[in-house]
């Protein structure tokens, strides 16, 4: 009898915390996010595509990915996830991937560095949406990033195909950010919203 009862903690502390733990690190990915844009507003706005980026850029661009690979990882903890989470480690896989591309790619120009950003954002964007439509049922108010993954495919495209824009810079990727900020935010407060009604 005891033992059963240990057993059924166990099982679903994991599932109670997540909600809880998402919250913290959305949090978190919302300060990253706007401190990064206040970053390359202040520092790399100007640049467009026919530029060689400069120090700040590079470390700025190559920063990005390499957070969302850690993100990813703080995630697949909290969710107690493990070596399950095949979409988890995909993700932080492309986070580093696209962070040693975007090295190689800071050598050469803004556009380039366009692109290389282009395609990571619309696949981890496809990748958020997958994992957000999975935790609907396991954790709840996942709309937000429905919408945010959906709008991350989307912008990715289009940096892609107007990273061959003379005029195209760093202002949209920026731009990019900020939205991405606002959607974790409101996934905060949906989460929140949604923990109070579960508690009535």
């Amino acid at each position: 009898m005891t033992q059963t009862t240990v057993t059924s903690r166990t099982t679903t502390t994991p599932t109670a915390a997540t909600p809880s733990g998402l919250r913290s690190l959305h949090l978190v990915r919302v300060a990253f996010s706007l401190i990064w844009v206040a970053l390359v507003v202040t520092t790399s706005a100007s640049l467009v595509s026919t530029d060689k980026p400069t120090a700040a850029a590079s470390v700025l661009l190559v920063i990005y990915p390499l957070w969302d690979a850690v993100a990813t990882l703080l995630e697949r903890r909290l969710a107690g996830t493990g070596p399950k989470d095949r979409v988890g480690a995909i993700n932080v896989a492309l986070g580093l991937v696209t962070a040693a591309g975007m090295l190689a790619a800071v050598f050469s120009t803004i556009g380039t560095a366009l692109l290389v950003f282009g395609v990571w954002a619309l696949f981890s964007g496809a990748i958020q949406l997958v994992v957000a439509i999975r935790r609907r049922r396991t954790v709840g108010a996942q709309w937000p990033m429905v919408i945010s993954g959906g709008l991350s495919v989307l912008a990715g495209g289009s940096f892609a195909a107007m990273s061959a824009s003379p005029t195209s810079g760093l202002s949209s990727v920026a731009g990019y950010s900020a939205f991405g900020a606002f959607w974790f935010l409101v996934s905060v407060i949906a989460l929140t919203v949604r923990g109070r009604r579960e508690k009535r």
